[in-house]
């Protein structure tokens, strides 16, 4: 009888680690997302709207590491050029890519939660007149040899999870270093989904 019970004893301990980990489904998230990027440099700024994935995979309670990638579609901007005697407009298509990586902080409260992130990364800026799937391609390629910039990203948001699926709302700062640090609003909609 004694062994009986430190069998069933034995049994329950090692089960009872398994089935907390079956229910506890949030290991790791993924998302795609809508984004705007509002590029400060040029006069006037220059909005751009695209598309991304992310992917973050959970360190601890309230810590995931997460990885994304966005491409915002291409926009045509103006710029005017003048020696002295004569002016010309010329027009620009210009595109970008980022890419970036880092920790997101959360709160951890099961339905609804905030968080922070600090990513660094790289932003890619390429200029072209070919369509979306050609471009967001040609500009993968360039990143070696475009307009690449170092970037870092602090930022913050909510997310709202009903089961596995919700939807995340995030802002922030995406900061790219060409001769000084250069700062952008960028905004981010999508659904999540956990598992």
């Amino acid at each position: 009888m004694k062994r009986i019970a430190l069998l069933a004893a034995l049994v329950v301990s090692l089960a009872a680690p398994t089935v907390m980990f079956a229910q506890d489904r949030d290991h790791a998230d993924i998302g795609v997302f809508a984004d705007l990027f509002r590029l400060s440099r040029p006069t006037p700024n220059i909005n751009f709207i695209g598309v991304g994935g992310r992917a973050a995979f959970n360190v601890s309670q309230h810590t995931q590491l997460e990885a994304e990638m966005s491409y915002d579609f291409k926009r045509n901007f103006s710029s005017t050029f003048s020696n002295g005697f004569s002016s010309s407009v010329v027009n620009t298509r210009l595109r970008t890519l980022h890419a970036l990586f880092g920790p997101k902080f959360n709160t951890n409260v099961k339905g609804v939660r905030a968080f922070g992130t600090f990513k660094v990364g790289v932003i890619n800026f390429s200029t072209s007149n070919q369509n979306a799937p050609q471009g967001f391609t040609n500009s993968l390629g360039s990143v070696t040899n475009g307009d690449t910039r170092p970037a870092i990203y602090p930022g913050g948001g909510i997310e709202a999870f009903a089961g596995p699926i919700g939807i995340r709302l995030e802002a922030g700062d995406e900061i790219y270093f060409d001769r000084g640090a250069r700062n952008n609003l960028r905004v981010t909609v999508g659904p999540q989904f956990r598992f």
